[in-house]
C-alpha cells in the first residue's frame, strides 16, 4: 500500500507572534514538550516497523516544529527508510540547517513560509539558498496580505527562478482585494488563483480516507485535518480496515493540504510529485513562471 500521512502532534508553540495566528508566540512546557516528542518517536518507530507499505509523510504542526530537535531527528531517520518516500514539513525555517545533511536529500522536502515582520528578507534568503545549495527540496511561500506586497515582490526578485513562490489566499480577506491585489498575486504565483476557491467537496470522491490520512500524536487517524471524527487508529492491529473509498462529508474544502486530494479537482496533474511540499511538477526543470493548471490550456 502507498499511504500519505499527514501528522500533527501535540506542539502547540512557535518563536514567532504573527497577529493572524492562534499559537503566536506560545510555549509549552519541558513536560509538553517531552509528550510530543515520545509521540513523535513513536511513530517515526511504528512507520519502520510496517515495510510492507510505502509511506509519504508531511509533518503539519500547529507551531515551529524545526527548532525542536527531536523533529530534525525524525526526518532524518524517516528519509533513510527503505520504505518512506518521502518526508516533508512546513516551518518558518528559523532553525540552523546543519542536521539536513544526515538526511537522505532525494527524499526530504521543506515547505518554508516567509515572516516579513519576524524575520529580515536578507536572513530568510540565505537560508533558502543555503538549503538550495544542500540540494534539498523546497517551496516559499508568504500569506497574502496587501500590506506585504513589497516584501513578496523582492524576495520573488531575489530568489533563484527555480524556487516555487506560492501565495497562500487570506480566504476572509478576498471580498476585499483589489484587481489590482489580485493581479500582483497572480503574477507571483501563477496557482493563487487555485488557492482563492472553496471548492465542493460534498458527496464528491477524495483520496482522504484510503490512500491518505491525517493522523495525531496519539495515532488516532482522520480522513483529513478537517473532518473530525477519528476513523481508527494506526496503534491498532486492524488499522488497515480503517483504509476505504468514501465520498468527502464537508460542503467544501478551501485548504491546499484538503483540496489536492479531491479526485475531480487533478491537482496531482498539477503538483504530481510534489504535491506534499507544493512544488508544481517540473517547475524546477523548467525553471520558469509559466505554468497552467490544465483547465486554463
Amino acid at each position: 500500500m502507498y499511504l500519505t500521512i499527514l501528522y500533527r502532534g501535540s506542539l502547540i508553540s512557535c518563536n514567532y507572534g504573527c497577529e493572524y495566528c492562534p499559537f503566536a508566540k506560545r510555549q509549552q512546557t519541558a513536560a509538553e514538550l517531552a509528550i510530543d516528542k515520545q509521540s513523535l518517536e513513536r511513530f517515526v518507530n511504528w512507520i519502520s516497523q510496517h515495510p510492507q507499505h510505502q509511506f509519504s509523510i508531511l509533518f503539519t504542526p500547529w507551531g515551529e516544529a524545526l527548532i525542536h530537535s527531536y523533529y530534525q531527528q525524525a526526518l532524518i531517520k524517516l528519509t533513510q527508510l527503505p520504505n518512506v518516500n518521502k518526508a516533508a514539513i512546513q516551518t518558518n525555517l528559523s532553525c540552523n540547517l546543519d542536521w539536513v545533511e544526515e538526511c537522505n536529500k532525494d527524499k526530504l522536502a521543506l515547505w518554508a513560509t516567509f515572516h516579513s515582520e519576524w524575520v529580515s528578507r536578507d536572513r530568510f534568503l540565505q537560508k533558502c539558498l543555503n538549503l538550495d545549495n544542500k540540494n534539498v527540496k523546497f517551496s516559499v511561500g508568504v500569506v497574502g496580505f496587501p500590506k506585504f506586497q513589497a516584501e513578496i515582490a523582492a524576495l520573488r526578485q531575489e530568489l533563484p527562478n527555480h524556487v516555487y513562490l506560492w501565495i497562500n489566499a487570506v480566504k476572509a480577506e478576498l471580498p476585499n482585494l483589489s484587481p489590482e491585489n489580485r493581479e500582483f498575486f497572480q503574477s507571483i504565483d501563477p496557482l493563487y488563483h487555485l488557492n482563492t476557491q472553496h471548492y465542493p467537496s460534498f458527496g464528491h470522491s477524495c483520496r482522504a480516507g484510503k490512500s491518505v490520512i491525517s493522523v495525531d500524536g496519539d495515532g488516532r487517524m482522520y480522513r483529513c485535518h478537517f473532518i473530525k471524527a477519528a476513523i481508527g487508529n494506526i496503534y491498532d492491529s486492524d488499522w488497515e480496515a480503517a483504509l476505504f473509498e468514501q465520498p468527502c462529508s464537508n460542503q467544501t474544502c478551501h485548504c491546499h493540504i484538503g483540496y489536492v486530494h479531491l479526485e475531480y479537482l487533478e491537482m496531482n496533474k498539477v503538483f504530481g510529485s510534489g504535491i506534499l511540499e507544493r512544488i508544481p511538477d517540473n517547475w524546477v526543470n523548467e525553471n520558469c513562471h509559466t505554468h497552467r493548471h490544465p483547465a486554463q490550456n
